[in-house]
């Protein structure tokens, strides 16, 4: 930091950078929305203008995980707070702003989606070896059954099976965990079963 230039400048300057990275571009489609929503010019102006004012305001954007989000609910928030304050407010307007809903997945629907996708790996990781490998590389890595076929040396058809014994696996598994609440269920054992 330059000599002379106080903390709080810097905070500044940093959440003014911020702001122009990661909200300004975003400005557009909140105009947008106001305006879909027949709010004014003048008063989608205004609200936008707070907006920046609110967020000029911070002490910090670290906590701010989703800054679209962020800037729509200050947004939503501000209008709903104008509309509320207005003699006459049609109730259809309010309801419908209430209603936004950001498409943005919620923090433990992310986190449920991590520890299902580690789940499977595990359930992946503990089929026999070759079935293992089939699954990895047409599930996961996307390959065709052809390139697959070419690359272990083995049929088109084998792999289809593999592949077939391997989501029947993971599927009976997964079911077992859902059935017993375990942490961990074992495949291997399972492996039989699936091939019948």
């Amino acid at each position: 930091m330059p000599i002379g230039i106080d903390v709080s400048t810097e905070m500044r300057r940093r959440t003014a950078s911020w702001v122009a990275r990661e909200i300004m571009p975003h400005e557009p489609q909140i105009r947008a929305w106001l305006a879909r929503k027949r709010i004014a010019l003048d008063d989608i102006d205004e609200v936008v203008q707070e907006a920046y004012c609110r967020l000029a305001l911070l002490d910090g954007v670290g906590h701010i995980e989703n800054p679209k989000a962020y800037f729509f609910s200050i947004v939503r928030n501000l209008l709903i707070r104008r509309l509320k304050r207005q003699r006459i407010v049609p109730f259809e307007a309010i309801a419908e702003i209430d209603s936004y809903c950001d498409e943005t997945p919620l923090p433990d629907r992310i986190a449920g989606g991590r520890m299902d996708l580690a789940r499977v790996a595990c359930f992946i990781a503990a089929l026999p070896e070759r079935c293992r490998n089939v699954v990895q590389l047409r599930k996961v890595e996307g390959w065709s059954q052809k390139r697959i076929a070419e690359h272990l040396g083995i049929s088109e058809k084998a792999v289809e099976k593999q592949v077939w014994l391997g989501i029947k696996a993971i599927r009976l598994a997964w079911a077992r965990w859902e059935e017993e609440g375990a942490a961990h269920v074992e495949l291997a054992p399972r492996m039989t079963e699936a091939r019948k």
